[in-house]
């Protein structure tokens, strides 16, 4: 699919609203909500899926259980020479690396990282600075999140 925007109507988007909220939502409570049949909502379901508007769908997971008590974001900062395709490049094999944004401006690059202990986030920055193209880092560690 290229990155044409995909023509949708209000229906569509309350059910893009309704899975962002809860992707495990029955196709019959979807379409209650939306006011369609469920065959009538399925076919809207597979539209979206199929033309790649819904990508996937996910779990959320309490990191704190899994022992990954630790979020920070870094922001990173490359030499002028670095091609912004190879920014990316750096978080490959990472997985404490949650997601990888390249941007435009300073810093040039912002990871959001997991971990389990201010140790691991210093092996984990000092990993995303192995390749020798960062000049710099800058990391915020979150003490609170409300979603």
């Amino acid at each position: 699919m290229n990155d044409e925007s995909i023509a949708l109507d209000a229906v569509d988007r309350k059910m893009i609203d309704l899975l962002i909220e809860d992707g495990r939502r029955t196709l019959a409570d979807i379409a209650s909500k939306i006011g369609l049949s469920a065959p009538a909502a399925k076919r809207r379901l597979e539209r979206l899926e199929t033309t790649g508007v819904i990508t996937g769908y996910t779990a959320k997971v309490d990191h704190a259980k899994l022992g990954r008590t630790i979020e920070a974001f870094t922001e990173l900062r490359f030499g002028g020479r670095t091609k912004v395709g190879d920014i990316a490049s750096v978080a490959d094999g990472l997985p404490q690396v949650q997601a990888f944004y390249t941007t435009a401006g300073d810093p040039d690059a912002l990871a959001h990282l997991r971990v389990r202990d201010v140790g691991e986030l210093t092996r984990v920055i000092d990993l995303l600075r192995r390749s020798g193209r960062v000049t710099g880092t800058k990391t915020l560690m979150v003490l609170d999140t409300r979603e």
